[in-house]
């Protein structure tokens, strides 16, 4: 099942943020650090490298994800010319602070007190975007929601003496090329439920967690996942929660939605989805799939038959 969502407000969100960039001096990508390439729209960076814009990302809910992993996606970022990243939670003022100074070093003709800072915040949606405006701003003028598109409109606000800051809304791009990005957006919230079918992606979750957390998957539901595929462990976890239909069979969806709100809560632990290895292993194996085949030339010497 291959998950795509692109409400039509994006269409627009983007044409504006492109027309918005023409005078930013920075933009501030929010990235999830459980899912962070999966998280990272390739529309922002075709529209900033347009415009050559440095980048400021912020690796957010990192106090969810990996720690391990989050050490080894900094090392990726801040390798890229232009780039600097940052692995925090918008929910702490103490990660927040650390924001506008990194900025600042990366426009440092923008730090002489004559010129403002046009800083702009982009992502996909529910990474926390608008958690990271109030906290900016220190007061509430982003509505903020567990649900993934809750931003529709850009709005800019000066953030300080020669400083402003832009909200856009969250965007995803017109089609996920790979549809383990897609399940990786869907187990995280990132995109709307309407697209996506709980079970299916609670299943991918469940691969996920099998290959890189089997000890924590196993401590929480109370069983041991040796030998166990995805949907198994959704039908494991339907049985050790009593998830039951009225005749007595499995509520499979229930019991995808525990195990998705377990990981997305951090009840099961810090976790993420993917590595800078584990990503270049997928993306190597895409494009094997991609290769095909020469067709087989006749041979010229050869003798008709």
């Amino acid at each position: 099942m291959a998950i795509q969502w692109f409400p039509g407000h994006m269409a627009s969100a983007r044409k504006k943020a492109a027309e918005s960039l023409k005078i930013v001096d920075i933009v501030i990508e929010v990235l999830d650090a459980r899912i962070p390439e999966a998280s990272r729209n390739p529309m922002i960076e075709e529209l900033r490298l347009f415009r050559q814009r440095p980048c400021l990302k912020l690796l957010n809910k990192a106090d969810l994800a990996d720690p391990e992993a989050t050490r080894e996606w900094l090392d990726y970022y801040n390798a890229q010319p232009g780039v600097r990243a940052l692995a925090l939670s918008f929910k702490k003022p103490a990660d927040v602070a650390r924001i506008v100074p990194a900025c600042r070093q990366l426009a440092p003709h923008r730090d002489d007190n004559t010129k403002p800072l046009r800083m702009m915040i982009m992502g996909i949606p529910n990474v926390g975007k608008s958690t990271l405006m109030n906290a900016l701003l220190k007061r509430k003028v982003a509505a903020v929601g567990d649900e993934p598109a809750v931003t529709k409109g850009q709005q800019t606000l000066d953030l300080g003496p020669g400083m402003t800051l832009t909200d856009t809304p969250g965007l995803l791009w017109p089609k996920i090329e790979h549809d383990s990005d897609g399940y990786m957006l869907a187990a995280s919230h990132a995109v709307g439920t309407n697209a996506v079918i709980e079970e299916a992606v609670a299943a991918f979750l469940a691969e996920c967690l099998l290959a890189r957390y089997p000890t924590q998957l196993g401590a929480r539901y109370k069983f041991n996942p040796a030998g166990f595929d995805g949907p198994g462990v959704v039908e494991e976890v339907a049985k050790r929660r009593g998830c039951r239909m009225k005749g007595g069979d499995l509520d499979l969806e229930k019991a995808a939605l525990i195990l998705l709100t377990d990981y997305r809560s951090g009840t099961l632990g810090r976790i993420s989805l993917e590595t800078p290895s584990t990503r270049a292993a997928m993306l190597a194996a895409a494009k094997a799939r991609d290769v095909v085949p020469e067709a087989a030339q006749p041979d010229d010497d050869a003798e008709p038959a």
